[in-house]
């Protein structure tokens, strides 16, 4: 599986690539903001996109989400460090696969991917 990592704190960047990586899949691309993030998932055409919210430029992952989706329906894991309803409820409105709260486990991380794979059967 491809997978496309959206992230803005470049340490945890790295450790879900090595994640990714660690389960056997591969990382499609990366970036770190979201200007970045719709150029390159439109570009790579990724089986799953890892999506933080709150990024540091003026679009969040959840716009992001919305923007690629026009495109494709890929599907969206949210690895977020914010818990609030106001973005929760922005992110059900869009859809996503899941919805994990930073910090999250790499066990999380499998579960969501299996259970993903499970349900589309695609991966």
């Amino acid at each position: 599986m491809n997978i496309f990592i959206v992230e803005d704190d470049q340490l945890l960047l790295l450790m879900l690539n090595r994640m990714i990586t660690k389960m056997g899949h591969s990382v499609a691309g990366t970036a770190t903001n979201g200007y970045d993030a719709i150029a390159e998932i439109n570009k790579t055409t990724p089986d799953l996109i890892l999506m933080d919210i709150i990024l540091k430029d003026e679009i969040d992952g959840i716009t992001v989400a919305e923007t690629v989706k026009k495109q494709r329906n890929y599907p969206i894991i949210y690895i977020t460090g914010n818990s609030d309803s106001f973005y929760k409820n922005r992110a059900d409105a869009i859809g996503y696969h899941d919805y994990l709260v930073k910090p999250t486990s790499f066990e999380k991380l499998v579960n969501s991917i299996n259970k993903l794979n499970q349900k589309t059967g695609s991966f």
